[in-house]
């Protein structure tokens, strides 16, 4: 069903899943059947056309919206560049300048999008989480504004794992728009780390966008999706044929699409019984981690968390070496965000913005997966003690 490990542990889920076999599987039998440009009109082509309509409808049943709300892309970065330069060039004039509000703690595919808005003249609020790094809702209505045309606030975070109140923000800016008799500010979540956990359904979490990776649910390489709610005006940011509705040109993926929503049907039938097993062990991992090294502490609330995110500061510890030294133990794992290579600074804002500076740079995190055992965690401890004096 998943990724056989062969006598090493693999402990960084949250930076990438392995393919399912039964993904897979799909896809090489696709591969066979339908290599045709679905917006061609002969008959090869009626019939990728057809599978793309299938894996569409098939991805709007799970997530409770429309087929046509689904926009399919390249990936999490892509969808996140789209939802924010979308509306951002959507709304700008010469005489409003759009407003957007963010998190700290959001991905580098948001915060390095808010910085190009910037660039670009428009205006950003970065909106600080608390020492267990959720953001209040109150603190996102707070800075929301009359040029306010875009709030992005992540479900869950990539490096600690905590789960962001969502449905709480989406009604302050309900009652924003209420109030000021307005369609904005849009509400986008980027989900691709709560996918496999987390519920998805569009309209019971009240964005009007959210982004999906398949990359982060054991789904294929280079796809990835937006759901953009009927209604919300935005603009593309590539272009060329005017595929996807005129919002991500380029010869549609065919085989990934059909994959992507394999993949999310797979999780979907999965995630409560991941969810608990996953749980345990988590638990297990931090009870065990925290014993065994009594100056080592958790960074993020561990009740509103992902069941598979352990992220843990060991103070004084150099965490790069640390991965290394875990590594050439048979352990793979992670510190900071695996999505900042070109960052001198690779140590962790997300930790800082916790107010543990002095974590920053000696926190470690460990994902669990599909493939994770509850002995996996004894053998992690192990070479931790071997490492951390």
């Amino acid at each position: 069903m998943f990724f056989r490990k062969n006598k090493r542990i693999f402990l960084d889920y949250a930076s990438t899943t392995p393919i399912d076999t039964e993904v897979s599987k799909v896809m090489r039998v696709l591969e066979k059947k339908s290599f045709a440009n679905p917006s061609a009109l002969y008959s090869e082509a009626l019939f990728a056309k057809s599978k793309m309509k299938e894996a569409r409808s098939n991805i709007a049943g799970i997530l409770s919206c429309q087929v046509e709300e689904i926009v399919f892309t390249s990936g999490g970065t892509e969808s996140n560049n789209l939802a924010l330069l979308g509306v951002f060039e959507k709304h700008k004039t010469r005489d409003f300048v759009p407003h957007i509000v963010t998190t700290n703690i959001e991905h580098p595919a948001i915060l390095e999008v808010c910085e190009e808005i910037k660039r670009q003249g428009g205006e950003v609020t970065i909106v600080p989480v608390g020492d267990d790094g959720i953001v209040s809702a109150q603190d996102i209505a707070s800075a929301l504004k009359s040029n306010t045309v875009l709030v992005s606030v992540m479900y869950a975070n990539n490096e600690i794992g905590t789960i962001q109140p969502i449905r709480e923000i989406s009604r302050v800016i309900k009652h924003f728009r209420e109030k000021n008799n307005s369609v904005l500010p849009y509400f986008h979540t980027d989900a691709c780390q709560a996918v496999l956990y987390c519920p998805m359904h569009t309209a019971s979490l009240g964005v009007d966008m959210m982004t999906l990776d398949g990359i982060k649910m054991h789904g294929p390489r280079g796809t990835g999706m937006l759901y953009v709610k009927r209604g919300v005006e935005i603009v593309p940011i590539l272009f060329g044929g005017g595929q996807e509705k005129g919002l991500r040109s380029g010869t549609e993926n065919v085989i990934g699409s059909v994959g992507f929503s394999k993949a999310l049907e797979i999780s979907e039938k999965m995630k409560e019984g991941e969810f608990a097993r996953l749980l345990r062990i988590r638990d297990y991992a931090i009870e065990r981690i925290l014993q065994t090294f009594p100056t080592s502490s958790l960074n993020g609330s561990q009740s509103e968390r992902l069941p598979n995110n352990i992220n843990m500061c060991f103070k004084g510890l150099d965490a790069e070496f640390a991965v290394i030294s875990l590594d050439v133990a048979g352990i793979s794992a992670s510190y900071s965000s695996s999505c900042r290579t070109l960052k001198e600074d690779s140590t962790s804002y997300v930790v800082s913005a916790l107010g543990k500076n002095d974590c920053r740079g000696s926190s470690l995190r460990f994902t669990l997966g599909r493939g994770t055992k509850k002995s996996d965690i004894d053998s992690l401890v192990c070479a931790l003690k071997s490492i951390i004096h």
